[in-house]
């Protein structure tokens, strides 16, 4: 079973591979939910790194539904670094009426010329899950990144269960959203979880011994306090679960 770890800081990278993490997710903006990360981020990680890196690819934050400049620019960004080493690519496109836009995923995929692609959690906003699922399988996503249609995989419990049993062997279904080790035997009762998705997120102390008091820059009340990064303990309880 492969352990994907969404990571937001260059710290969490690193450290997700020393903790034996089998697969990043490089995002930048970790309060939208993930954005695209730069080229420099990618391309320094790549040196450092053996493990593969997926890189999302989401020019904002909001909704799913992208305008030709905005598509245009997703194009872009997965030819530029998939020329600096992306091992993958994560995206998610919708139309107005909450279908999968098939037009402008193909565009993507083919400029990703060959690489895997995760549909992620836009999936879960999907009007018709069971639909969206048969549309990607014909798209060629190789994985759907999903909480089961629910803010949480807890919560989605159910749903992930049924959309394991749909998809087959013909497309990974990949829980993630609040993931948390004990719902992975509930999850693999089937002996049918390939993949799990779990940030493994907590925060270390700033090391500026200066803290300005009176400024703040982020909805984050403690943002210039803490830095984010992955817990050792939370990865190694994930493994524990997945045997």
């Amino acid at each position: 079973m492969v352990l994907e770890a969404p990571v937001f800081t260059i710290e969490a990278a690193l450290l997700a591979e020393q903790f034996g993490v089998h697969r990043i997710e490089l995002c930048s903006d970790f309060g939208e939910g993930g954005e695209t990360p730069s080229a420099g981020a990618l391309l320094y990680l790549k040196e450092k790194l053996r493990i593969p890196i997926f890189v999302m690819i989401r020019p904002r934050g909001g909704d799913f539904v992208y305008t030709p400049d905005e598509l245009e620019v997703m194009k872009r960004d997965i030819q530029i670094l998939k020329s600096f080493g992306a091992d993958g690519f994560v995206f998610g496109l919708l139309d107005q009426d909450g279908h999968v836009d098939r037009e402008a995923c193909k565009v993507l995929i083919e400029a990703a010329e060959g690489s895997p692609c995760t549909f992620h959690r836009a999936f879960d906003i999907c009007r018709n899950k069971k639909e969206a699922i048969e549309t990607l399988i014909s798209l060629g996503f190789k994985r759907i990144l999903t909480s089961g249609g629910k803010n949480t995989v807890a919560e989605g419990m159910t749903n992930i269960l049924s959309y394991l049993e749909q998809a087959g062997e013909r497309i990974i279904i990949m829980p993630g959203g609040g993931s948390k080790p004990e719902h992975i035997p509930l999850l693999n009762e089937e002996n049918m979880l390939k993949e799990i998705h779990a940030s493994c997120k907590s925060y270390r102390q700033s090391e500026s011994k200066f803290v300005h008091t009176d400024v703040r820059l982020s909805k984050e009340p403690k943002a210039f306090e803490r830095v984010l990064t992955i817990d050792k303990h939370l990865v190694e309880a994930f493994f524990k679960k997945m045997g």
